[in-house]
Parts: structure tokens; sequence; C-alpha cells
């Protein structure tokens, strides 16, 4: 199973790297609004505003690895029912579908944004409970609070981490993710001006959407398991368990 999990921490971490656009105009908005509630002997230094950046995300981060942990042990007994290539060609779809919602070509897509419009009802009267951020521990808990906004790439990371069947794998698929999403959301916190002139430029958009229908389609054809054919000779009927003689 190894180079099939290795696929998904690929497909993941290069599917948070290309929505870098969509992070940009949904996340950015986020964190710039928490950095803005910071004090302005922070706002104005990045040296000290990188601390409360980098926690806002690991609380982000922390959040997506739970929910990767709920999904691989929600798909867990599919897998064993060899389901795994149906919640394959199902990440694949979703991926496919993320993609065209990026492009421009698909705005049908952002109902499923809604799914977790429950959850975080819940969960933003919380989040405001830590404004105005004073502490890091504060941008911690935020970071976890905004790591259930509901958002569809969030959604496309988590059917590829039901393939993987196993809560800790899928846990990491979704830091996979979360890592490929860093450059972007902790530079909107940092360098909020010049990321958003870069989400305004022409066909971005369609050219991360592109990217990521790409990616789905060569996920579609990645090697699930090759776990199988590992051992040829340790199944081979033909071939003698004992090669010492005799």
């Amino acid at each position: 199973m190894i180079e099939g999990i290795a696929g998904s921490y690929a497909t993941a971490f290069l599917l948070g790297l290309f929505s870098t656009v969509h992070c940009i105009a949904m996340c950015g908005s986020v964190i710039g609004a928490l950095t803005l509630s910071l004090p302005n002997e922070i706002r104005e230094s990045q040296t000290k505003m990188l601390p409360f950046v980098f926690n806002y995300n690991l609380g982000r981060l922390l959040s997506y690895g739970a929910a990767g942990a709920f999904m691989g042990l929600l798909s867990l007994s599919l897998v064993i029912v060899n389901g795994h290539s149906v919640l394959h060609y199902l990440s694949v779809i979703i991926m496919v579908a993320m993609g065209l919602y990026l492009a421009g070509w698909f705005p049908r897509f952002a109902y499923m944004e809604r799914m977790g419009a429950p959850i975080w009802r819940w969960l933003q009267p919380i989040g405001q409970k830590l404004l105005p951020v004073r502490k890091l521990s504060q941008a911690f808990f935020l970071g976890i609070v905004w790591g259930w906004l509901p958002c569809g790439l969030v959604y496309a990371a988590l059917a590829v981490a039901a393939t993987a069947g196993d809560p800790v794998k899928g846990a990491f698929v979704m830091l996979a993710f979360g890592a490929g999403t860093l450059p972007a959301v902790m530079g909107a916190g940092l360098f909020t001006g010049f990321l958003s002139a870069m989400a305004r430029v022409k066909n971005l958009r369609k050219i991360a959407g592109v990217l990521i229908i790409s990616m789905a389609l060569a996920t579609a054809l990645w090697p699930m398991d090759h776990s199988e054919h590992g051992d040829h000779n340790s199944h081979d009927p033909h071939v003698p368990h004992d090669m010492s003689g005799g």
C-alpha cells in the first residue's frame, strides 16, 4: 500500500498548492480579518506577526487532521469489503468538479460548500468569543475553529482522505493538503496586498482549475495499491518455499 498512500499524500498536497487562488479569496479574507484584530504594535512588525499567523495555521491544520482521521475511520469498513476503487474514483469526480468550479465552469458546485454550514453555525460564536486576539493561544484556538469553515476544496481533500481507509493515514492526507495551502494562506496574513492583487490576475482561476482537473485525471490513472504485486514469489505455487537444496 506504500505507493497508493504516497499517491494520496501527493494528490492532497498538490490540491492544496493548486488551490492558491481559492485560498486567497476565501481563507485570505479570514486571516486578514484575524490579523487586523491584532494590536498595532504587532501588525506593524512582520517578525512579531509571524508567530500569530503560524498559530492560526497550526490550529487550522490540526482541525484538518482530525477531519481526515474521521473520514479514514468512516471509510475503513468500505476498504475492507474492497470498496477502495469506488472511493478512489469518487474522489476523482469531486476533484474534477472542484476544478471546474474554480475555473468558473461549474458554479453549482458551490452548493457542496454549504454541507458544513450547520457545524460552522455552531462553531462561529465560539470563534467570535476569542476576538480580539491578544495571545498566541487565542490565535491557535481560532485556527482550530477556522479549520471547520465550509470549503469545497477541503471537502475534495476529505474525499482523498477517505481513500486511505485508515484514520491515521487519513489524518496525514489532510495534513498534506493543509501543507499545500500554507504558502497562500500564511502569505495572505503577511503580504495581504500583494496576494490580493495576484488573485485578481486575469485567467489565474482558470489556470488553477485546469491544474486541479489535470491532477484529478492523473490520479484516476495512479496505481491505487501495488501491495499484491510486491512479492510475486511468495504467492507463486511454482516456486519452492525452501530453496536451500535437498
